[in-house]
């Protein structure tokens, strides 16, 4: 196990766990080891989130593949969107999910949107109100650096026909985090320079972080070899940034939701704190609404 520390950690988190994740019966992080050694367990579905040709030159054995991109939809207006409803659900049904799945997320990690893609794939199954939702530590690499077994066999799934659940607690959208800005911690998951508003990509509008609100970049999170940081400098990290109580309401963002959703996810499933949303529009969005008073700063 690469990293035992963390593995502790989340299972200490998972005993003050609210009671909807409390019947997990997989870590929300999976080692290649723990992968491999699950393989054979019908319930397992790894869901392979790369491009169909790098899927056809190798998978994990029985892996799925539904591309990122069916997960994280572009609009006419905004990048990174939550599929609607109708769709997301027979995105699941037709990858064969039921209730009973334990789903390992399985993308590549060459950079830290890779790294968060399957993070926000995970996001989304468990809005869609799957509970045994994990990803893979190191992601496709670390498997095939690990020379794990690998499949060139299409597989084919038999549709599911899941019932609308969805966990719509864990989605913010601007009205709600406009209500919240005074209450919550707003969790900015970008990097300094734009937090800081020294920088902006050219779909965000206006530069700067809302105001209030705290910064833990994302890719502070990961190796450089696309692996978690050990359990003790993650548990640091937040509680440095946004304190302690788990029980406090946080809300994370970043440009498109993508980044924020690895804080989300280590947040909510690794270290226990129990009321935690992403806004999907994040600074795509807010950014264009004159309602939200930006921060950015300035040298004297």
């Amino acid at each position: 196990m690469k990293h035992p520390k963390l593995f502790a950690l989340m299972l200490a988190a998972i005993l003050c766990l609210p009671a909807m994740l409390l019947a997990r019966e997989i870590p929300a992080v999976v080692s290649t080891d723990w992968l491999e050694k699950n393989l054979a367990n019908p319930d397992l579905k790894v869901i392979d989130i790369r491009k169909l040709e790098e899927y056809k030159a190798g998978h994990i054995p029985g892996a799925v593949n539904v591309f990122y991109g069916s997960w994280a939809v572009k609009t006419p207006d905004f990048d990174n969107e939550l599929p609607a409803d109708d769709d997301l659900l027979d995105i699941v049904n037709g990858a064969g999910l039921t209730p009973k799945s334990l789903i390992v997320v399985a993308g590549k990690v060459d950079n830290p949107t890779e790294q968060a893609n399957n993070t926000r794939v995970a996001w989304t199954l468990r809005y869609a109100g799957f509970g045994n939702v994990a990803f893979l530590d190191g992601g496709y690499n670390q498997w095939s650096a690990e020379k794990k077994p690998l499949s060139t066999d299409a597989v084919v799934v038999k549709a599911a026909d899941n019932k609308p659940a969805f966990a719509k607690q864990i989605k913010a959208d601007k009205e709600q985090v406009l209500a919240k800005r005074e209450k919550a911690v707003l969790v900015d998951a970008r990097l300094p320079e734009f937090f800081f508003g020294a920088a902006k990509f050219p779909f965000v509008e206006r530069p700067g972080r809302i105001k209030g609100a705290v910064n833990l970049p994302t890719a502070w999170l990961f190796t450089k070899e696309g692996t978690l940081r050990p359990a003790d400098e993650i548990t640091a990290m937040a509680a440095g940034v946004v304190g302690t109580d788990t029980g406090r309401e946080i809300v994370v963002y970043c440009d498109t939701g993508r980044l924020a959703s690895a804080w989300w996810f280590v947040l909510s499933e690794t270290l226990g704190y129990k009321n935690v949303s992403m806004y999907d529009g994040s600074s795509q969005e807010f950014s264009r609404d004159i309602r939200f008073p930006l921060e950015k700063f300035t040298w004297k």
